[in-house]
């Protein structure tokens, strides 16, 4: 590893099997974290990460949980405080990215995305809390662009991120001193090969490209590991789209 800012340290990472979640359990875990990351269907997706994190030499564990699931979230933390013996940072990332027309959405669509987006981080860090208290610990939710920005095509994903990034900004003030709680808004994330859509998307950003998903997790790590009187800010990681 090349540094070891979060040495001795333990991270959760929800839904942290592929995509945005992979990278930030890697980021974490080259910063010398032990890492767990949560799945909810990515079971292969979930061992290959476990390697990739036990080769940079940390502990790492992969726990099945649904977010939406109060009894779920209970087991998953329990079973990451019996790995680790403690938490010191909390990522709140598992969540559903959905479209579609507002008039056109179902009352089941609307809510699997609220209580994956919305509902999920609230619990995740309620039965988080006590132990991050202990260690003075961190929280760090990913929300959007799309939390701050309305996209008509996505009403219900943008109204769920927008609750996310008020829920931080409550939590930051209810769970202080012990605990900073901050979140990472990213904008356009280039995930796949580039395509018409990601191409517009990058000419009018104005640093020129679409975000990957380092840049996020690089966002993440400084949250983790930065100052901890950093609380209750909104980092939007977008290349100044949301200026545009």
């Amino acid at each position: 590893m090349a540094e070891s800012i979060l040495g001795g340290k333990s991270a959760l990472v929800t839904g942290g099997a592929r995509r945005i979640g992979r990278k930030i359990a890697l980021a974490l875990a080259r910063a010398g974290a032990d890492v767990a990351i949560t799945y909810r269907k990515s079971q292969t997706e979930a061992s290959e990460t476990v390697r990739e994190l036990e080769q940079l030499g940390i502990r790492a564990l992969a726990v099945e949980c649904d977010v939406r699931s109060e009894d779920s979230v209970r087991a998953a933390v329990g079973t990451v405080l019996n790995g680790f013996g403690r938490l010191d940072v909390l990522v709140n990332n598992a969540a559903v990215f959905a479209s579609g027309a507002l008039e056109s959405i179902s009352l089941d669509g609307w809510d699997v995305v609220f209580e994956t987006n919305a509902r999920g981080p609230f619990l995740v860090a309620r039965e988080a809390l006590a132990h991050l208290r202990v260690v003075e610990g961190r929280i760090v939710n990913i929300g959007s662009l799309g939390g701050t920005r309305a996209w008509a095509g996505h009403a219900h994903y943008c109204g769920s991120k927008a609750a996310l990034h008020m829920l931080t900004q409550a939590m930051a003030k209810a769970f202080a001193p012990e605990v900073s709680v901050n979140c990472v808004a990213p904008g356009w994330i280039e995930l796949e090969d580039p395509t018409e859509a990601s191409a517009r998307f990058a000419a009018r950003t104005p640093m020129r490209r679409n975000g990957t998903a380092d840049d996020v997790a690089q966002a993440v790590l400084f949250f983790a590991a930065g100052p901890k009187f950093v609380t209750g800010q909104i980092l939007g990681v977008d290349g100044g789209l949301g200026l545009v």
